[in-house]
């Protein structure tokens, strides 16, 4: 007997608008049984981030291009239900991009086998992609050292939380820019961030002027628009920019005007540079490693935005650019 299987597919593009419910299509068909070297999979868990809507849209040009009626692209966590894989086995958990489905038929080479179990969803955060572009993007292109002024755009984001977190295990000083007093708060408070700017209700030039009127060191973006281009009036002699991501980009559909103050890398003698994570997979175990060490040790904390239900995937991916999530944005999809 086949499991039924629901699916969320690509209904249209948003381009140039923001999302909505016509976007996705719910439909429901019969699980495809493994053949050999393939897993059948139970999804448990989805995450969510800003770049699935520049995937349907087609603007994220290091993936492959989406086709409307595909399944809609995304990570999740899973558990083995049915297996004709040499190394999973039933009741085993994996991680891996199983789109938006309830069940997902996959090569096992595909997936990464989660051996402890509890840190299952974060292999969708601090410990999975998440957690990667924060590290590699800090340490290889921001390149902080001890007594640098580090700002983050998008700091309480999942990224952006890790990205201050890191810069403090560094020996820096770290000030973050988030949407709204609760946000601040927790990342002064619960992360200890040495300052916060709130560009809901602040000038954040002036502010981050007054915080830092030497400038910025290292600026970690992941927005993009009038905040980068804030953040490049204040930047450091020598300092460092790290180009993440610019979810004012994915909300637009376009490409934002270039900053304005660019000029500054060349006044201040600084350096602009953007990255794929993908391409530091080969050194993920070694920053997982350590990303491990420092969650045992309590340096380095994380808050997960968990929704409920599989249905309400497209309202959860529209937080994200609503401002409403508080942390790695998931969706419960199921119990084990």
């Amino acid at each position: 007997m086949r499991n039924t299987n629901r699916q969320w597919l690509i209904n249209d593009r948003p381009t140039g608008r923001p999302l909505k419910d016509s976007d996705f299509k719910l439909v429901e068909g019969d699980a495809r049984a493994p053949s050999e070297g393939e897993v059948m999979l139970k999804t448990l868990y989805l995450g969510f981030d800003p770049a699935q809507k520049g995937w349907m849209e087609n603007v994220g040009g290091y993936v492959a291009p989406t086709e409307i009626g595909d399944v809609m692209r995304g990570s999740g966590i899973g558990v083995v239900v049915e297996t004709k894989h040499p190394k999973l086995k039933v009741g085993d958990y994996v991680a891996g991009q199983i789109g938006w489905q309830e069940y997902t038929t996959l090569a096992g080479g595909e997936l990464e086998h989660i051996k402890d179990k509890e840190f299952a969803t974060a292999y969708l955060g601090a410990l999975g992609t998440t957690g990667m572009t924060a590290y590699f993007g800090l340490l290889k292109h921001g390149r902080p050292q001890p007594g640098d002024t580090v700002v983050v755009s998008g700091a309480a984001g999942a990224t952006g939380s890790m990205v201050g977190q890191i810069a403090k295990i560094a020996g820096c000083r770290v000030i973050g820019i988030a949407g709204g007093k609760e946000k601040c708060d927790w990342l002064i408070g619960e992360l200890g961030f040495d300052g916060a700017v709130d560009y809901k209700n602040e000038n954040v030039r002036e502010a981050l002027k007054k915080f830092s009127p030497g400038g910025y060191n290292v600026i970690y973006d992941n927005v993009g628009g009038t905040i980068l281009n804030d953040m490049l009036a204040q930047l450091a002699m020598h300092g460092r920019v790290a180009i993440c991501g610019g979810i004012s980009r994915y909300e637009r559909g376009q490409m934002p005007a270039g900053p304005e103050n660019y000029f500054n890398l060349i006044f201040m003698r600084g350096t602009m540079s953007g990255f794929i994570v993908l391409d530091y997979i080969p050194e993920y175990p070694v920053g997982r490693a350590r990303m491990k060490q420092w969650i045992a040790e309590g340096r380095i904390k994380f808050k997960e935005d968990m929704q409920e239900g599989f249905e309400n995937a497209p309202q959860t991916l529209m937080r994200l650019f609503q401002g409403k999530n508080f942390g790695k944005q998931l969706l419960k999809v199921a119990d084990a």
